[in-house]
């Protein structure tokens, strides 16, 4: 099992990595004191997978568990599945000390966390993140969120977890088009922190892609510690030194959302197209080369991943791009790659180069 700290002072917590984990899960959390009651949110799918498991070994830590359901679509981040989360934990929750325990991907990841920071104005909270993208990325760094129709993770805290659990085990009854989602935030970590991963992941794309354990647990980790890294500088992204992990994701975001959030694309192929983009808004500002945007959009190809929009108007995307809440004061904010391995945050960038650059992408 590996171990990686998230330092953050009282909010510190630990992430562990490793194949079979899950099983350890009840002792872990026996010891670390959060509640002799668990409420877990999860999808059916899941549940029907890993439940059993869970709340075994939730059991043998003394540990009692009560299960919540919600849809398996970005659509249960939405204040309805919200309030009826939050209904069914208050009857269930009788003279008791709950924590909350998310078994799932980002979107369940979200919700759980977003519950557990506003229920009894907050209780202790687990994630044990079954999809590569929730293991790599959303798991991480306590951003939880809600989506309104008019723009994702509108509504949302900063609420840290005590513990991340990530058994790669799980992993395997992913379809590839979820492998390729969170290869998606994988790439997006090497571009903008170290092009010597980026080299590792262009030889070994097609490895991770067959889910080979010792490879994928070295980007798991790798991926951990530079998000924890960030994280720690700018918990609650105030600095503007998290904001570089926005890359992709405004132009991402906003293709989502013009997309009816998963009708069309999910969130890492949306974020691929958008790591495209802001490559391209680059390269015409001068500022990325031509070689290394031909090299991000190789390995986003490689990785399965969509690199043309395709059924969406470019004025719904534009629309929901002008709702992105890193902008502020009607100035709007990118991150860009400089080069492969360092990116930066460009403000005030000329509204005709991202048009330009938004449907260069489109099909």
């Amino acid at each position: 099992m590996r171990e990686i700290i998230v330092r953050l002072g009282k909010s510190s917590y630990p992430i562990k990595i490793g194949r079979g984990i899950l099983k350890k899960t009840g002792p872990l959390i026996s010891r670390m004191r959060l509640g002799k009651d668990a409420i877990i949110i999860t999808n059916a799918e899941i549940n029907r997978l890993y439940g059993h498991i869970l709340k075994n070994s939730l059991k043998k830590g003394g540990i009692s568990a009560h299960t919540e359901i919600v849809a398996d679509s970005e659509a249960s981040k939405s204040h309805k599945t919200f309030f009826g989360v939050i209904n069914n934990i208050a009857r269930a929750d009788k003279g008791k000390k709950p924590f909350i325990v998310a078994l799932g991907g980002g979107v369940v990841g979200d919700l759980a966390g977003f519950v557990a920071a506003v229920y009894r104005r907050g209780v202790p909270f687990v994630q044990i993140p079954t999809t590569l993208l929730a293991q790599v990325d959303s798991s991480i760094g306590g951003k939880a969120a809600i989506d309104t129709p008019l723009a994702k993770n509108l509504v949302g805290v900063f609420y840290q977890p005590r513990i991340v659990i990530a058994d790669t085990a799980v992993l395997k009854t992913l379809p590839e088009r979820e492998i390729a989602c969170g290869l998606s935030e994988i790439i997006k970590y090497a571009v903008i922190s170290s092009c010597s991963f980026f080299d590792f992941l262009d030889r070994n794309i097609l490895s991770l892609k067959k889910l080979e354990q010792d490879k994928l647990e070295y980007v798991i980790k790798k991926c951990c510690e530079i998000k924890a890294k960030i994280v720690r500088r700018d918990e609650k992204d105030v600095k503007g030194v998290r904001a570089i992990l926005n890359y992709g994701h405004t132009i991402g975001h906003a293709i989502e959302t013009a997309g009816g959030y998963g009708k069309r694309y999910n969130h890492g192929e949306a974020v691929a197209m958008g790591m495209i983009a802001a490559a391209i808004l680059s390269n015409k500002r001068g500022v990325l080369s031509g070689k290394e945007l031909s090299r991000i959009k190789d390995l986003i190809r490689k990785a399965g991943l969509p690199t043309k929009i395709k059924g969406i108007q470019f004025s719904r995307i534009w629309e929901a791009q002008l709702h992105d809440k890193k902008f502020a004061r009607g100035i709007n904010a990118f991150v860009l790659p400089a080069k492969i391995g360092k990116a930066v945050i460009a403000k005030n960038v000329p509204p005709d180069l991202v048009r330009a650059a938004i449907k260069e992408i489109m099909a």
